[in-house]
């Protein structure tokens, strides 16, 4: 699986970031960040974090939806899924963002960031 970062920034002047999966669509994302810095280091954390099972909170929204929150080892939260439909679905999303990091260890943190976040 090819996937990618990308790295924006808002109308406030505050950065986020997005994975990406080969197939276009957002798999995780940030919260936002005042500097750039700190969003390269949330990219950083998803790239040490994203392998062990132990950080991937699965959660019910309340409308009954199904998503993730990835975690660091301080238990803070680096990127929230989008939302499933269903439990396999969410554990698709988590199984992809696994296998991001087994087939592409370095990741591919682009120069793609914009003040679109555009690819």
């Amino acid at each position: 699986m090819t996937g990618w970062f990308e790295l924006s920034k808002s109308s406030d002047g505050q950065f986020r970031f997005v994975l990406k999966a080969e197939n276009e669509k957002t798999i995780l994302a940030s919260e936002l960040y005042k500097a750039k810095a700190s969003a390269e280091g949330g990219i950083a954390s998803v790239q040490v974090n994203c392998s062990s099972e132990a950080r991937y909170e699965k959660k019910v929204a309340t409308n009954g939806k199904f998503y993730f929150n990835l975690k660091a080892a301080n238990s803070q939260v680096i990127g929230t899924s989008q939302m499933y439909t269903s439990e396999s679905g969410r554990d698709n999303g988590i199984a992809s963002v696994n296998q991001w990091r087994e087939h592409d260890g370095q990741g591919q943190h682009l120069a793609a960031w914009s003040a679109s976040g555009a690819r």
